[in-house]
């Protein structure tokens, strides 16, 4: 968890710094971090459009310039042509519900996570899909 905190500080969101690591064999396979996509204007330039509209933690993900730790761990491993099944997912929040479902899909077999996220909708299509979730202190 210790080089999930680290690459939580590349992060260029205004309201959390979210870092995510794919492991598999006891390798890491990739990292990500929260932040506006490659070739776009960071919110820490442009400001949070979450902050501006008031939204919520946890609700409304699409109003966001922003892609989660998560989903860049997945499309770096994408672009690179590796594999992310069978890897486990090391983040330093708990995954929302589009990064579970992206999760679910990519084949992620389990889950440690440092803080909890207000999204119990995640946990239920986690927990639906045999794919535990382990929160440490």
């Amino acid at each position: 968890m210790s080089i999930t905190e680290l690459v939580a500080q590349r992060a260029t969101c205004t309201r959390r710094f979210v870092g995510a690591i794919l492991v598999r064999d006891k390798h890491i396979i990739t990292t990500g971090y929260n932040g506006a996509p490659s070739g776009t204007k960071h919110c820490l330039e442009v400001g949070c459009l979450r902050d501006q509209l008031a939204i919520p933690s946890g609700e409304r993900h699409e109003l966001c310039r922003g892609l989660h730790a998560e989903q860049n761990a997945i499309i770096q491993a994408a672009l690179h042509g590796t594999s992310v099944a069978g890897a486990t997912l090391y983040c330093t929040t708990l995954p929302c519900v589009i990064c579970s479902k992206m999760l679910i899909n990519a084949r992620i077999s389990e889950v440690y996570y440092r803080e909890g996220y207000a999204d119990t909708l995640s946990r239920d299509l986690m927990a639906e899909a045999g794919i535990p979730l382990y929160q440490l202190g």
